[in-house]
């Protein structure tokens, strides 16, 4: 398969958790976000800062990372030959103030949500007084509201035909007349890249107040596909009833999409033999690559450095 889109749709398990908080309520009191519903949800911006956590880890732990690296979100680079942030998650830089400056992201995410109605708590905290004898030391006593258990049903996609490449429009006369593809990465790297987003949607770990409660956003239950086709329609999966999940994956079947389903609650496939038997089709197909071969490729700074 040439593959021009990979989405991946799974269900976490969320327990006793603030994966992400909201705005602080009548002083000390700390908030978790959710819906008019009453549904728990993590924010998109959460959720792309714990994947790209999870892909500067990956990356650092590859042997054949070489040169590349995952840039910190209040500076992002526009050296997508070496910055996977910058590649991968796009980048805005209004000093710029043409096309060089900007860069759509191939990769989007969906906040994620609640399955069901959340139950929400609230913890009373302490801070004790380190010496008694000092008088003026006061305690501290604040609330954290806390979800105490939620299905997080959350969503990956990538638009491969933009990984590692840069599209440029040309005018004539103020006319937009043509469009052209500049590569930046390797082939090799572009898959490499792949496989680091599917790996992370995997290992989604760092949310909020993470090294104090180990929340996890590891799926429970996924659905990998790979697609000729750029969309996210599948996404709806395991919000559907029978009726729609049947007709999603027959809109699948009918267009020759590969895709793997993985549930560790029931089942012969598990999350993990999902994913295994989704990275070996991969080794055996093509990414869809709308510019020219290896021998054609500039850096960023090559091809828009005099603009």
């Amino acid at each position: 398969m040439n593959i021009k889109g990979i989405l991946v749709s799974s269900i976490a398990v969320f327990e006793n958790h603030i994966a992400n908080g909201g705005e602080k309520l009548l002083g000390n009191a700390s908030s978790i976000k959710r819906r008019p519903d009453g549904k728990v949800y993590v924010s998109g911006q959460m959720q792309r800062h714990v994947l790209f956590s999870a892909i500067d880890r990956l990356n650092r732990a590859d042997e054949k990372s070489g040169s590349t690296f995952v840039s910190n979100g209040d500076g992002v680079s526009n050296r997508i030959e070496n910055d996977i942030r910058a590649d991968l998650g796009g980048f805005m830089h209004p000093s710029k103030g043409d096309y060089s400056g900007r860069r759509t992201a191939p990769l989007t995410v969906t906040p994620a949500v609640a399955l069901s109605q959340s139950e929400v708590g609230r913890d009373l905290l302490v801070r004790l007084k380190q010496n008694p004898n000092e008088s003026n030391q006061k305690q501290a006593l604040a609330t954290k509201e806390f979800s105490e258990y939620d299905l997080m049903q959350m969503n990956f996609f990538l638009d491969v035909s933009m990984l590692g490449c840069s599209k440029v429009f040309e005018y004539e006369n103020n006319f937009h007349i043509n469009t052209t593809f500049i590569k930046h990465t390797e082939e090799a790297e572009r898959e490499r890249r792949v496989k680091l987003f599917m790996e992370a949607t995997r290992s989604m770990n760092d949310y909020a107040n993470q090294a104090r409660n180990a929340v996890s956003g590891e799926p429970q239950k996924v659905l990998i596909v790979f697609d000729a086709k750029l969309s996210r329609k599948a996404s709806r999966y395991f919000t559907g009833d029978d009726i729609e999940k049947a007709n999603l994956l027959k809109e699948l079947d009918a267009r020759d999409a590969k895709y793997f389903l993985g549930d560790d609650t029931q089942g012969k496939t598990s999350v993990f033999d999902a994913y295994s038997e989704a990275l070996k089709f991969l080794d055996t197909s093509t990414l869809y690559n709308p510019c020219e071969g290896d021998s054609k490729m500039q850096t960023f700074a090559e091809a828009f450095g005099n603009e």
